[in-house]
């Protein structure tokens, strides 16, 4: 997905479902929230860079290890941490995936809360010490149940959600209408045209 704030064009997670991003250019960051491959397509990342040779990569220590194995450049950054990208603050939150199968091994996740105001929470329901104007929610994964979602939604209660994360689905109306139905009261739920930026 890609956030322009007017002072900062990111870029989050261009992994294998993802379209449209290998042309981009006069990015300030590629934000990586965790290694899985659709949220990371290491083939693809290096034109990505070369278009946009000012861009930080940054990511989790877990695909650090991953990047290091293609000799690509980066930026760890963890949970906590609170960094500026051209004109945007972002803060590091989270810390673990999601639970796919507990006999899955979990691994890091970062989610990135852009100037206080817009959550990216990768594979994770972390919900962030205040409420952010714009969630970008997770609508369906090997690791995600929709109720949960929606108590995502509700634990958060932005006033705005945008669905991602949707295209291991062959209908993913069906799941925003569930989340236009079941959100708290006083959140809209916006889709974004798929293979478009958001503004902020």
């Amino acid at each position: 997905m890609l956030a322009d704030t007017g002072a900062a064009r990111l870029l989050f997670d261009p992994g294998a479902f993802s379209q449209g991003y290998e042309t981009l250019e006069g990015l300030d960051a590629v934000l990586i929230t965790h290694q899985h491959f659709d949220h990371l397509d290491v083939e693809k990342l290096p034109a990505l860079l070369e278009r946009n040779p000012g861009a930080e990569l940054v990511v989790d220590p877990g695909t650090a290890e991953q990047l290091r194995e293609h000799d690509i450049a980066h930026t760890v950054r963890e949970p906590g941490e609170t960094f500026t990208v051209g004109g945007a603050s972002i803060e590091v939150v989270g810390h673990d995936h999601a639970v796919i199968h507990p006999d899955i091994p979990r691994i890091r996740n970062n989610g990135y809360l852009l100037d206080g105001t817009v959550l990216h929470p990768g594979d994770a329901f972390t919900v962030p010490e205040r409420t952010p104007d714009v969630l970008l929610l997770p609508t369906a994964a090997p690791w995600l149940k929709v109720s949960e979602a929606v108590d995502y939604l509700r634990a958060v209660a932005p006033p705005l959600a945008v669905p991602i994360h949707e295209a291991v689905l062959a209908n993913p109306e069906l799941h925003y209408g569930m989340f236009r139905n079941l959100a708290p009261q006083g959140t809209e739920v916006r889709v974004a045209p798929r293979g478009e930026g958001f503004a902020t």
